[in-house]
């Protein structure tokens, strides 16, 4: 993923901090909800609906996949890693 734009931000005594308006506009609308994602360098800011839809797939998996692994076998079967 390319860079389109830089920008500076102060974080506040508080932690916060004010995304540019130019950066805010046509991702993050007044009153949106956004998650914040910690990377090991860096923290990611996106907007919580994407997240949710591109997660959804990974939750849908989580459960349909635990009835197949969350049994006795398998637990007996990972007791040797």
């Amino acid at each position: 993923m390319s860079i389109v734009d830089i920008k500076t931000a102060t974080i506040t005594s508080k932690g916060q901090i004010v995304i540019p308006s130019s950066m805010r506009k046509g991702f993050f609308d007044v009153g949106n909800k956004v998650a914040v994602i910690a990377k090991r360098d860096y923290i990611e800011i996106r907007p919580l609906d994407d997240v949710e839809k591109r997660m959804s797939t990974a939750i849908a998996s989580e459960k349909a996949l635990a009835k197949l692994w969350d049994t006795p076998e398998e637990d007996e079967a990972w007791n040797y890693l």
